[in-house]
């Protein structure tokens, strides 16, 4: 059953979907992801980016960094190995397409999710997919926002919270000689003490860790680069032709490249699935695009520069062979590279990065499940002290269970919550687009930070009381305008 609900999400249905709104929206919207590349760089240069409100709201800052560590995780450790296992080294390639149109994916749902965000009566936010669907297109859509909060239940809060925990049991396995029922318990232990408890003040702890270990992670992977610089060429060649099967000996052949490049890729950058959104939404920036051009940049870090660096580690070894029956599968195969590479204590590196990362992700994945529970039920302990002993739990069923399971169940889940997402995109395209056209005229118009007015798009049903103008900004909104041309002053 899983097989089969597999074959046609992903050899059929997801394949069309993701290809409409990621390269849809990447034409309608004049290659936003690519226009805006350099003005990543200055949203998170400037000040406003760190800046919290009088409620405390996440910045902007704060929002890309949670994101990521919710993004990295082992999909970018274990999931690439079984990319390159199953699909070959062209499912690297098609990893990449799928991340540089997920950048355009990424920009449209948080953009939506800063767009149509609700004030609460405590001045916090709330949003994501459910709110956007709901409000953005109306009542009578509302049952899809139900079913999205479902499928987000199910699957960041079991599917992907179990697969987190067989890749530290199985990483921890293989470095360590831990039993993977250890492992579970030991594991299942910390997360339990830490949603039962202080989840917030770990959560802070793990928003510290995860960027410095996604830092080392990548310069391990520099280091390798430069070590096996002559050999890069003959590897990117490799991936290029196998990813149109004109190496028939790697791999599954060139639907299998594409089948586990696009699957693994969607599951490390989560790009379509709308995780994203519920927490860019709750950021405080002045104008929606802000969020979801931040938003497009961790897509980027996650699969083009972390996976890749994964990638390469392995393809430059001497453990994969495409030519034997690959023995070295998933996760031991990027610790038997990078031991390959540096040395026995590379297997201890790469299980301690991935601990942090699985880690980090399973708060994370927690949080929204939680999130989309709160969606239905609010103030209702008796079910989420349910939930939270249902997580547990998975996370000692995901450590025992094998490879094919767990990930078989996870794509299914995943592929589900993606399919009623991006429907809901779709269908969102225009406000999406005019969302961006406000920011884009105000750019053209000299103003070198938008604000969004809300009270100037009284038909989307926006909230007014979310998108308040801080008196700071609108004073500098009159510093900037006083220099401004005529245009840009009315």
């Amino acid at each position: 059953m899983l097989d089969f609900l597999n074959d046609l999400l992903w050899g059929k249905v997801l394949l069309v979907l993701l290809i409409a709104v990621g390269a849809g929206f990447t034409v309608a919207s004049r290659f936003v992801q690519f226009r805006y590349f350099g003005r990543m760089f200055q949203i998170l240069g400037a000040s406003q980016a760190f800046k919290r409100d009088k409620h405390g709201h996440l910045s902007s800052f704060q929002a890309l960094v949670l994101s990521v560590a919710g993004r990295v995780g082992g999909g970018n450790i274990a999931g690439v190995a079984v990319a390159i296992t199953l699909g070959g080294p062209g499912a690297v390639f098609w990893m990449w397409m799928v991340g540089l149109m997920g950048m355009a994916t990424s920009f449209l749902e948080c953009t939506l999710a800063q767009t149509y965000k609700e004030a609460e009566p405590d001045g916090t936010y709330r949003g994501g997919p459910a709110y956007y669907i709901r409000k953005g297109l109306g009542s009578r859509w509302s049952w899809l926002a139900g079913l999205y909060s479902i499928l987000l239940l199910v699957t960041f809060g079991f599917g992907f919270t179990a697969l987190q925990s067989y890749a530290v049991a199985t990483s921890f396995g293989d470095a360590f000689g831990v039993p993977v029922l250890y492992s579970g318990l030991a594991l299942a232990l910390l997360v339990g003490l830490i949603i039962f408890g202080g989840i917030k003040r770990i959560a802070r702890i793990s928003e510290l860790l995860v960027p410095f270990m996604a830092g080392g992670y990548i310069l391990i992977a520099l280091l390798v680069l430069i070590l096996n610089i002559g050999e890069l060429p003959a590897v990117i060649t490799l991936i290029v032709k196998s990813a149109f099967g004109l190496e028939p000996a790697i791999g599954g052949g060139i639907g299998a490249a594409i089948m586990m490049g696009v699957k693994r890729g969607l599951f490390s950058n989560e790009a379509g699935l709308g995780s994203a959104p519920n927490v860019a939404a709750v950021a405080y920036v002045p104008h929606p695009a802000n969020q979801g051009i931040v938003q497009a940049f961790s897509v980027f870090i996650d699969t083009v520069i972390i996976c890749s660096a994964t990638a390469f580690m392995i393809l430059l070894s001497g453990v994969y062979d495409p030519a034997s029956t690959n023995e070295v599968a998933g996760i031991a195969l990027t610790q038997a590279s990078m031991a390959d590479h540096v040395g026995e204590w590379g297997r201890t590196f790469v299980s301690l990065a991935l601990l942090l990362f699985a880690f980090s992700t399973i708060l994370y994945n927690y949080y929204l499940g939680e999130n989309s529970l709160n969606f239905f039920s609010r103030d209702n302990h008796t079910l989420f002290n349910a939930f939270r002993v249902t997580i547990v739990l998975l996370v000692c069923w995901g450590a025992t269970t094998d490879l094919g399971t767990v990930f078989g169940f996870a794509d299914v889940t995943m592929g589900l919550l993606a399919v009623a997402n991006l429907i809901a995109l779709i269908l969102l395209f225009k406000p999406g687009l005019r969302i961006l056209r406000d920011f884009d005229g105000q750019i053209r118009d000299g103003i070198k930070q938008p604000i969004f007015d809300a009270t100037q798009h009284p038909d989307m049903d926006l909230d007014p009381k979310a998108w308040e103008i801080e008196p700071e900004d609108l004073e500098r909104m009159h510093d900037v305008l006083g220099n401004a041309p005529d245009r840009a002053r009315q």
